[in-house]
């Protein structure tokens, strides 16, 4: 039990930091749209790459810098893109009111929860390599391993479910301009964290 509640806290320790995909996850779950599947797509996302760096993934990747070069930089230009897209709705006051712009279609939403999650390079170095290496040193790697998706199932949950609480106080188009505003932010800010880091 000791190493599911150490994979359980570690695990969220890295989740929890606002990043790109949080920030979309937290957009959906105001937008009321397509939660679910975006929260399984994350989830199932994680426990993949989890699984794979504890199965010894991580050593790999770090033995061939040039894929982590490449990946670095298609997540920058992801990230810069994503934050130009959120900056123009936050700008145009009309785009921004949930009632006023039809929803995406699921395919959409989930292409782009994807890009989120695996064009960040973030999400390797958490996941395969430094969650990876940390569960080899427990003597119960798997449990570990078991802990730390358990502790992305209750995050991004409880993060898309819980965000439709918000919707009354986001009813207003200048607060989606905040909301919006405070992405582009974020994604600006991880995208210069991934090309200086």
């Amino acid at each position: 039990m000791g190493s599911v509640l150490a994979g359980f806290g570690f695990s969220l320790a890295l989740i929890v930091a606002i990043g790109a995909q949080n920030a979309f996850v937290l957009r959906q779950g105001l937008r009321r749209e397509h939660v679910l599947p975006v929260v399984a797509v994350c989830v199932a996302a994680d426990a993949t790459l989890m699984t794979a760096g504890i199965a010894g993934l991580g050593a790999a990747l770090t033995a061939t810098p040039a894929v982590l070069v490449a990946v670095r930089w298609g997540g920058v230009a992801f990230l810069l893109g994503y934050a130009l897209l959120a900056a123009r709705r936050a700008l145009r006051p009309t785009a921004l009111s949930p009632v006023d712009r039809p929803p995406a279609t699921l395919r959409a939403t989930l292409l782009a929860c994807l890009a989120f999650t695996f064009l960040n390079p973030h999400v390797y170095l958490d996941t395969v390599v430094l969650l990876g290496t940390v569960a080899h040193q427990d003597p119960n790697r798997w449990a570990f391993g078991a802990g730390a998706v358990t502790a992305s199932l209750a995050w991004f949950t409880g993060l898309g479910l819980g965000a439709r609480r918000l919707g009354p106080l986001l009813a207003r188009p200048a607060a989606w301009r905040a909301v919006d505003a405070t992405i582009a932010v974020i994604m600006v800010a991880v995208a210069v964290s991934v090309a200086t880091g």
